[in-house]
């Protein structure tokens, strides 16, 4: 009986140990992902600067547009 006794004491710090190496492993997945999230976030952060840089030329340019056509003396046709 002490012999089952141990072979199951055992048996429990072996999958302990077995336990250990998938914590190492789902840290490094969480890792992992961690890190192509931040890529992805700064990806999305450049797309944006750039969105938001063309939405303020497009703003310019229909200003000075609108200011072209309300200038004095100007002739409609």
């Amino acid at each position: 009986m002490d012999e089952k006794y141990l072979d199951e004491d055992n048996l429990d710090k072996n999958q302990d140990s077995d336990h250990d190496g998938d914590h190492d492993t789902d840290n490094e997945t969480i890792l992992m992902a961690l890190d192509q999230i931040s890529q992805t976030i700064d990806v999305m952060t450049s797309v944006v600067g750039r969105l938001r840089h063309f939405v303020e030329e497009q703003g310019m340019s229909q200003e000075a547009e609108i200011r072209d056509a309300m200038r004095p003396g100007r002739t409609l046709h």
